[in-house]
């Protein structure tokens, strides 16, 4: 019953501290105070200083995890919405998935290559740019740590949404099909969150590229990392 508790207490937190995070952000909107970075910075800092476990943080945040699927689901809606500009520019959605789902494994098997990671840390690493259910299946399946590679996760989805805008400005990608396609495949849900500050079909476009690349990323990446680790 105490558990019990505890975990509505965190989720409770969580979610005030998300909105205030969240106020921040849209007063100054500076990317560095992203909602997402900030409040995971504010519960790190929180649970250091009261001395709490992170098992004793995932009561509750367990099931903000869990709530992570419907929330992903939900954005079907802007993809339905936006069908008929998906099927326009199918052909330019099809190569930005394809190019940034090869480039996004390559990087990551030279990384671990180059840093030598065992194959238990290596396996946690590959999936970072996958929605983090699918990642910890990935990982779970291929002898990674799960709440590893959720963290990494996470962590790749905080500096894509961080940086992913500065440096799509500085390439000149301005259109909302480079956009979408590339905050969904590099930094999946949070980009996700970052693209809906641009628009709908910025949005629509970010959520299908992170429904197929983890799709295509579940496909293929346990067969790679069993050959090439």
């Amino acid at each position: 019953m105490m558990n019990s508790w505890f975990g509505i207490l965190f989720i409770l937190i969580t979610y005030l501290v998300f909105l205030a995070m969240r106020h921040v952000y849209n007063r100054f909107r500076m990317p560095l105070l992203n909602p997402v970075a900030t409040t995971t910075l504010l519960i790190i800092v929180g649970l250091l200083l009261t001395d709490l476990s992170y098992d004793t943080y995932m009561l509750g945040g367990w099931w903000i995890q869990e709530l992570l699927g419907p929330a992903v689901v939900a954005l079907a809606y802007p993809l339905y919405h936006q069908r008929t500009k998906i099927l326009r520019y199918r052909i330019p959605l099809i190569a930005g998935l394809f190019s940034g789902i090869v480039v996004g494994m390559v990087t990551g098997f030279i990384y671990v290559k180059v840093a030598n990671l065992s194959s238990m840390y290596a396996s946690s690493f590959l999936p970072k740019s996958v929605t983090s259910p699918i990642a910890m299946e990935i990982a779970d399946l291929t002898g990674g740590l799960p709440s590893l590679a959720a963290a990494l996760v996470i962590l790749s989805g905080i500096i894509g949404a961080l940086f992913g805008p500065g440096l799509m400005r500085l390439l000149g990608i301005t259109h909302y099909l480079g956009i979408g396609v590339g905050l969904g495949c590099a930094a999946h849900g949070i980009g996700t969150a970052k693209a809906m500050e641009y628009g709908e079909e910025e949005a629509a476009f970010s959520s299908i590229s992170m429904t197929l690349s983890a799709l295509l990323y579940a496909l293929i990446l346990p067969v790679a990392i069993h050959y090439l680790l």
